[in-house]
This record gives C-alpha cells, sequence and structure tokens, in this order.
C-alpha cells in the first residue's frame, strides 16, 4: 500500500510540474513557418469604447535555411511619422535568438547573443547617453520573439508551460535572465474559425500585465491579443 501511495504521489507531481522551454528542449513545428507579412490595428479601452493608437506590420522571412527574421513596424496614428522597428534573427529550427535590434525616436538598442552571454548598445537619444551591454545569458529566448514561437508550440488544452527568456531596459531592476508563462490555453472560436486562446504573462511586468492570444488552429497566425494592465485594456485585432 505504501508502495502504491509513494508511486501515486510521484506521478501526480510529474503531471503537475512545468518544464522550463528553452532552445534546447522546445518542440516546435517548424512546417508551420512560412514567409509571411500581416498588419494589425492597435486599440486601447476607454469606458467600454475602442479608441485607435496606431497600427503594428510583423513580417516573418526565412533568410537562408537556418535563420528566420521577425521585423516588426509600429506606427502612431498620432504621430505617423515617428516609427518603432524592432528586427530580430533567430533559428528556424528552434528560435535560439542570435540577433536585436529596435529603433525609434527615443533610443537606439542592438543586442547580440553569444553562446555565454549577450553583448550590445543602449543608446537613449534624449540624454545622447550610451550604454554597453555585456550581461551573462545561457538557454533563452530573445523577449521580443516568444509571442512568436507561442504559435508553433504542440499546443494543446490546458497547455502551460514557464519560458526562458532575456529582456534588457535600463529604467527595469531586473535585467537580462528572466520568464515567460503560459497560464493556460484554451480551445475556442474567433469570427466563427476554432482558434486557441493562450494566456500569458512574464517577469517584465512583474507578472502584472496577462496577454492573451487568439491563434488559429490551422494557420497558427495571432488573430487578435488583449492586453490586461492593472486595469487598462489595450488590443490588437489582425487586418491583413
Amino acid at each position: 500500500m505504501r508502495t502504491f501511495l509513494f508511486l501515486l504521489l510521484v506521478s501526480s507531481v510529474n503531471l503537475f510540474s512545468q518544464k522550463l522551454l528553452t532552445p534546447e528542449n522546445v518542440q516546435i513545428n517548424s512546417k508551420l513557418i512560412k514567409d509571411e507579412t500581416s498588419e494589425s490595428v492597435w486599440y486601447a479601452e476607454n469606458a467600454g469604447t475602442k479608441i485607435e493608437i496606431g497600427s503594428i506590420i510583423t513580417e516573418t522571412k526565412k533568410l537562408n535555411k537556418t535563420d528566420l527574421l521577425i521585423k516588426t513596424i509600429v506606427k502612431m496614428k498620432q504621430a505617423p511619422d515617428a516609427q518603432w522597428t524592432d528586427s530580430t534573427i533567430v533559428k528556424t529550427s528552434n528560435f535560439t535568438p542570435e540577433y536585436h535590434s529596435s529603433y525609434n525616436s527615443m533610443r537606439d538598442m542592438v543586442l547580440k547573443s553569444g553562446k555565454d552571454k549577450v553583448t550590445g548598445y543602449y543608446l537613449d537619444k534624449k540624454l545622447q547617453k550610451k550604454d554597453s551591454i555585456d550581461i551573462p545569458a545561457t538557454q533563452y529566448f530573445d523577449s521580443s520573439s516568444y509571442a512568436m514561437l507561442i504559435r508553433f508550440l504542440p499546443l494543446q488544452e490546458h497547455y502551460s508551460a514557464e519560458i526562458s527568456i532575456f529582456d534588457y531596459n535600463p529604467k527595469s531592476e531586473k535585467k537580462g535572465m528572466m520568464k515567460a508563462y503560459i497560464l493556460d490555453t484554451q480551445k475556442s472560436e474567433y469570427k466563427g474559425k476554432p482558434v486557441w486562446v493562450v494566456k500569458t504573462n512574464d517577469d517584465i511586468s512583474n507578472k502584472t500585465t496577462t496577454t492573451t492570444y487568439y491563434i488559429d488552429t490551422i494557420t497558427r497566425k495571432i488573430v487578435k491579443q488583449e492586453m490586461d494592465m492593472s486595469g487598462r485594456r489595450m488590443f490588437l485585432e489582425m487586418t491583413s
């Protein structure tokens, strides 16, 4: 009887324990990854009314047999000339990060991923201050790519996971290695088509922001995104 109870306890622990996803152990359906460009409208919610903030263009492109470019361009409605462009290069097979850059009117940032550290720079354009980046890091995904990574995971009902990520923000106490969390996955419908509804948060926001992705079960495109930031709500809705 004791042996049976012990085995039951062990199996229960294994059932509910979560494995930390890294490029070393992640399972990605790379056949779903294609060259594509999509555009989403960005809204904020105010007293139950959606207010358009801007648009986001997302491009994925296979640069060669091994490398994938993920590029996003943010255009604000109130400042159409103040463009924000992020580019990330990862390995297509497991999303191992290689390079990330982010340019906007306030600052520039470049990160280069090595085997055991991330190097680069952060330029504050307002203060004309340039900081060098050299932070130890191993087995992680770049924080800019983990939303794309989620699309190609083996999603199923109640799927959850922890994801090892790297993020750099000089104004944050947390820099470097941290985690993102897939809290739950449910099957639902959006505009008459089946979707995976994947609820997430991460250490970047100290788990105060919940982001929910609506992912087409066939194409794995993110057709809608909801962000709840301590009561403030924003949406992204794909238009093409």
